[in-house]
């Protein structure tokens, strides 16, 4: 791997770091070992595998493509709620369309705010499975706990944080059983920790449908959640065009292509840059080659 790669897996990992105030707790939440991430701070590489390189990578979001993020509306908009919701102590549900940014604002969010603990669900998970992500989110040990001992732990610990924030991305994910463990984080900590739901409108859909149905603990979540979920606006032409900008795309006509196909959804839009980006390097690297014939 070359060095300067290095150098920026180096200071993005310092980043991460210092979220977490110590080496040790970043080490456990990239399940590495402290001494490795000693070494990769202080420059001394040359036993350290590339293979290791990757790993830390991929585990503090390190990416060696070069993409630059905007502000949408939406990205503020959640900005905003999520430090309303912090600094109150306040619980509440987020939800808004696939690829309208969420994910990257509360990211965003919780590498600038301290006291917030921020993990992607997943729908395999079981009960145990979401307390051992949020300690180890945290840089917690989860080693031979079991389901009570874990909560405990997670209790304590974000009892102990400074205006704690609990961030649960892609709940919609989440299965019955696991959505029920959200009422044993909530009871115990309400009035003390902030937590959000984000997930898109299935989420919402899903809770309405089960408080009819009368499902166990459904009636009890909605509740919690004040009964509604906060919707947001979604991607407006202005955001796709200054995510266009922001990377390079500056033709008004390919930014009202990629406006007219872009179905509100930053990814697809990522995707049309890229091919934008490609198409323009293709017809630089084609005119330069004529020109340099024309000049031989």
């Amino acid at each position: 791997m070359e060095i300067i790669k290095k150098q920026r897996i180096a200071v993005a990992l310092r980043s991460y770091v210092g979220r977490y105030g110590s080496q040790g707790k970043a080490a456990k939440a990239l399940k590495m070992s402290q001494a490795m991430i000693s070494l990769m701070l202080t420059g001394d590489w040359a036993q350290i595998a590339d293979r290791q390189w990757h790993t830390v990578a991929a585990g503090v979001g390190y990416k060696e493509e070069r993409w630059e993020a905007v502000e949408t509306s939406d990205f503020r908009t959640l900005q905003t709620i999520l430090q309303d919701v912090q600094q109150n102590s306040l619980c509440m549900s987020i939800v808004g369309a696939a690829g309208s940014g969420k994910s990257y604002a509360c990211r965003h969010y919780a590498e600038t705010h301290h006291g917030v603990v921020a993990v992607s669900c997943d729908s395999y998970w079981s009960r145990k499975d979401l307390i051992e992500e949020l300690l180890t989110a945290m840089g917690e040990d989860t080693a031979g706990l079991t389901l009570s001992g874990l909560t405990r732990k997670a209790v304590r610990r974000l009892r102990m944080t400074d205006a704690p924030l609990v961030i649960l991305d892609e709940a919609d994910k989440l299965s019955d059983r696991v959505l029920n463990a959200f009422i044993t984080l909530y009871n115990q900590l309400e009035g003390i920790c902030g937590i959000v739901l984000i997930a898109t409108s299935h989420l919402e859909k899903k809770l309405v449908s089960g408080v009819r149905h009368n499902k166990q603990g459904y009636n009890e979540i909605w509740s919690r959640l004040g009964r509604k979920c906060v919707p947001l606006r979604g991607v407006s032409a202005q955001d796709i065009v200054m995510v266009c900008q922001a990377n390079g795309v500056d033709d008004e006509r390919t930014i009202d292509a990629i406006i007219a196909d872009s179905d509100q959804d930053l990814r697809r839009v990522a995707r049309r840059v890229h091919a934008a980006r490609r198409q323009a390097a293709s017809r630089q690297a084609a005119a330069a080659a004529v020109k340099e014939g024309g000049l031989q």
